[in-house]
């Protein structure tokens, strides 16, 4: 089983204070999940703010593109893995995209996770394609993951799709890893396909141990169709984590917690067919025993990381320090 922390490189006002993040932070939190040895870390994409953020906090919050403080952090760090959690890919062009991740893998040498997915707020994609419907963005999606393909694996790169075209592109420098791990994200049936399809990783969300097996039986069948086996599989659900001495004390600081507030606000979103009446339930919250037993849970089902931990906090001391105890009271039982 693998652990790996989430950055906030898009959180603020969501998961975090307004304001929040800083470069110094960035820095911080990646050294030291190095340090205590974390698989990777993880930044999250958005580039205009959500209309209940606006609400709540009456000024813009600081957005850092994932991929370039990815590559900041990469000249800071010797081993950790660099993740994007996710990349939304309607809201970017594919050809750029795959320049930004290769030239990052290759000046890394092979430490990139390229974590892709739909994007969970509908208003954001309206306000970077105000004359594209929204029901599109699926078959973006699906035409960004094959173009995605092309361009990192062909020496000269053709596509035609409705929403992108391109012919004889060189994209070179190649990336550093063959292939280059490409993990989906999504809680929706249609995403068991297109990881069978193009993935290499599930970056599902906030899925219980019984939802994420049904979903895995359908994977199963979607690899064969492909092919593939779960074996080639990482399989890498997301969630909120608190971690304390106690239950009573994890719950109590979770829900205080601006991560609660944002789980909350996906539930017409990424969260909509999830029951949210016991979110403590649905996340890593709990004593060091606690989470020992509902990791093992996950790890009988199939699961095989727990990816882009988003520690509940509104400090950065708030973050580390869990992420310590973590680390010494937790990871070692897998």
């Amino acid at each position: 089983m693998k652990f790996s922390v989430a950055l906030p490189t898009g959180m603020e006002g969501l998961m975090y204070p307004v304001p929040f993040t800083t470069p110094e932070t960035l820095i911080t939190i990646a050294q030291e999940a190095e340090e205590l040895g974390f698989d990777s870390v993880w930044g999250n994409d958005h580039v205009t703010t959500q209309k209940y953020v606006a609400k709540e906090w009456g000024r813009a919050p600081n957005y850092y593109c994932p991929v370039t403080s990815l590559s900041y952090i990469a000249a800071q760090t010797e081993k950790i893995k660099l993740a994007t959690g996710i990349a939304v890919l309607p809201l970017r062009n594919p050809i750029i995209l795959a320049k930004q991740i290769a030239t990052l893998d290759y000046l890394s040498k092979g430490r990139v996770i390229l974590g892709t997915g739909l994007g969970a707020y509908k208003e954001e994609f309206e306000a970077v394609h105000p004359d594209i419907p929204l029901s599109k963005r699926g078959k973006m999606v699906d035409e960004s993951l094959h173009a995605l393909k092309v361009l990192f694996s062909e020496g000269k790169a053709s596509f035609s799709g409705d929403f992108y075209k391109f012919e004889n592109v060189e994209l070179f420098p190649k990336p550093y890893q063959k292939p280059l791990p490409i993990y989906i994200g999504g809680n929706a049936k249609k995403g068991t396909e297109r990881v069978a399809k193009y993935g290499t990783g599930w970056f599902p969300a906030v899925l219980s141990p019984e939802e994420i097996e049904v979903m895995l039986e359908k994977m199963k069948k979607d690899l064969r169709n492909e092919g593939r086996h779960l074996s080639d599989i990482d399989v890498a659900p997301q969630f909120g984590m608190c971690i304390a001495g106690t239950r009573d004390k994890a719950v109590s600081n979770f829900k205080k917690s601006q991560v609660y507030k944002h789980l909350l606000s996906l539930s017409e979103s990424t969260l909509k067919d999830q029951s949210l009446e016991s979110l403590e339930e649905r996340n890593l919250v709990g004593s060091p025993d606690d989470i020992i037993a509902k990791v093992a849970a996950y790890k009988d089902v199939g699961v095989t990381h727990m990816a882009g931990l988003i520690f509940a906090g509104n400090t950065e001391d708030d973050i580390v320090k869990q992420m310590r105890l973590l680390s010494k009271e937790v990871v070692p039982s897998f």
